[in-house]
């Protein structure tokens, strides 16, 4: 979580510095449409995404406070991520981006019904 010193003054900046990379975009999205997903399920889905970048985005999702990681016990080890309470306020802005961007390719589609090779 970011601390006091760290906390940006602008909100955008804000929102940015927490969830303003591609990867942490595409992990909201899958806990969004999966709501409970396990670190191999996130790999798939997230095409082009290392198992070290979806470990370092995880693990900074979950020092925010935006991502819940639980861990169950055996052979092998179990690990499931959620959204937490703050994450799942995200859910309407997500909803928001994936709304937006459908519009989006309408509009392309529309306008340029065919690529041009």
């Amino acid at each position: 979580m970011l601390t006091r010193d760290e906390l940006p003054d602008c909100p955008w900046a804000t929102a940015i510095r927490l969830i303003g990379n591609k990867w942490k975009l595409f992990i909201l999205r899958d806990l969004y449409l999966y709501p409970v997903c396990r670190f191999g399920q996130l790999k798939k889905s997230i095409a082009g995404i290392s198992s070290r970048v979806l470990t370092e985005n995880l693990r900074a999702l979950e020092q925010d406070q935006i991502v819940i990681r639980t861990v169950y016990p055996g052979q092998p080890l179990r690990v499931e991520y959620q959204l937490s309470q703050m994450g799942k306020t995200l859910i309407p802005l997500i909803q928001q981006l994936g709304d937006w961007g459908r519009e989006y390719q309408k509009m392309v589609q529309q306008n340029f019904p065919e690529s041009m090779e």
